[in-house]
């Protein structure tokens, strides 16, 4: 899978205890509650998962991993994507990719098409996606691509896709948040209801962290120089919770222009606006709140801010620049 570009990672405060650490009394003694922490690399970034338990699940959880490589990266050939994005028509598609797809469809149609995983030769014709670069677009090649996008121009019936030749169905925007989920519900199947699922900064948490507290989580500050600093902190209460963001992933090109790698689904367009990065938290799934935080970006703070008007299971902290130029914060 393909490394998404965070503006804003988010560093587990928990990551520095132990994985044995003793939190509750009982009868008198002190209970022993034991965390176990495995770490690692994958969808080209790393990934943290801690949960309550000391039974070792390393070597499921690497099957899980390949399995959903397999289903539904775009950088590996063979993979189900690919070879439908191939148009190979004998592809009866997995459960991760009909997961992704349903709730493509779903994010689609809620954000009104702002979230749109057709956008992906878009993406690599800016340079932040998997495919060639085109420098500089003129107005008609990004009118030519965006003749080929449209999620509501695919179908899936019976575990096959129904597209146009040319089209392409690309998850990197939220396929992150989804393996992080299918890990998630994997410790839940073993009865395990205290753990943190990280990948490349996106996070599921459930139940307490090993200081018997809920999961405490900070933001990145907006930062443009490279350099590194966190000022916000968020508790997770049973919540999922994802970052986007433009100020730190972006591309001059030959006419001085800025490009981000946030592309608007409405205007095919790579431009920057006064939303800086999106932080959205939910009591659901991470794949939701990767998607939204992607959308969010795309539409701007205004049309984000009705948007959460309407959607007020969503919490959001928004960081953006004012008329004045000053970074400001929104949180509802």
């Amino acid at each position: 899978m393909a490394p998404k570009y965070y503006s804003l990672l988010l560093f587990l405060l928990v990551f520095t205890q132990a994985c044995k650490v003793e939190n509750k009394k009982e009868d008198g003694n002190l209970k022993k509650e034991a965390y176990t922490k495995l770490q690692g690399k994958v969808f080209g970034t790393t990934y943290n998962i801690i949960y309550k338990s000391t039974e070792d699940f390393q070597a499921p959880i690497n099957v899980i991993f390949e399995d959903f490589n397999n289903s539904l990266s775009t950088y590996i050939p063979t993979s189900l994507i690919s070879r439908v994005n191939q148009n190979d028509t004998t592809v009866v598609v997995d459960d991760y990719f009909e997961e992704a797809f349903d709730k493509a469809k779903r994010l689609y149609e809620e954000t009104d098409g702002y979230f749109d995983p057709t956008i992906g030769k878009l993406i690599n014709a800016y340079g932040f996606g998997s495919g060639k670069e085109k420098n500089n677009l003129t107005a008609e090649e990004i009118e030519t691509l965006m003749k080929i996008t449209g999620f509501d121009k695919m179908a899936l019936e019976r575990r096959k896709v129904i597209k146009a030749p040319e089209m392409e169905f690309n998850v990197n925007a939220y396929a992150k948040g989804l393996g992080i989920d299918v890990v998630g519900r994997f410790l839940e199947s073993k009865s395990i209801n205290d753990y943190l699922v990280e990948i490349g900064g996106e996070i599921r948490a459930r139940g307490k962290s090993p200081r018997n507290t809920l999961w405490k989580v900070a933001i990145d500050d907006p930062n443009t120089d490279g350099s590194r600093s966190q000022s916000r902190y968020i508790n997770l209460d049973n919540q999922s919770m994802a970052t986007s963001g433009n100020y730190r992933k972006f591309k001059i090109n030959e006419k001085g222009e800025k490009i981000v790698h946030t592309v608007n689904p409405k205007t095919g367009l790579a431009q920057e606006n006064n939303l800086l990065s999106a932080s959205v938290l939910m009591q659901g799934d991470c794949a939701d709140v990767d998607a939204y935080a992607t959308a969010f970006m795309a539409m701007g703070l205004e049309k984000t801010k009705l948007f959460l008007e309407k959607h007020p299971k969503l919490k959001v902290v928004l960081i953006y620049t004012d008329e004045k130029g000053t970074i400001a914060e929104f949180a509802n």
